[in-house]
């Protein structure tokens, strides 16, 4: 049987490497039982550090979308670079939300 591939990155999911199921629209912007992809839990945690849910839901609901938004590109550039095991913290949300700093 072989590994699934992170439909992000397009590195292997090698099974006790951390994935997470994410639902192309937020759960909370009516995608309760829709579309889900399986991805690496790094690349999981980029797309909620950059996006918020509205944007996923609005613009970003595909993984060709997400692949297309500039930081994610340079992320997904920088991470199929790593080994598919490659685990590391993702930096706190860097996105600015209203005027919270």
């Amino acid at each position: 049987m072989q590994d699934p591939i992170c439909p992000l990155c397009d590195r292997p999911i090698p099974l006790g490497v951390p994935q997470s199921l994410h639902h192309l629209v937020p759960k909370l912007r009516g995608g309760k039982g829709g579309p889900v992809v399986l991805l690496h839990h790094i690349c999981h945690k980029e797309i909620h550090a950059t996006l918020s849910e509205s944007e996923l839901a609005r613009d970003f609901n595909t993984v060709e979308a997400l692949r297309a938004h500039p930081r994610l590109a340079k992320f997904l550039a920088w991470v199929r670079k790593r080994p598919p095991e490659f685990s590391s913290k993702v930096p706190g949300a860097r996105r600015r939300r209203g005027n919270r700093l």
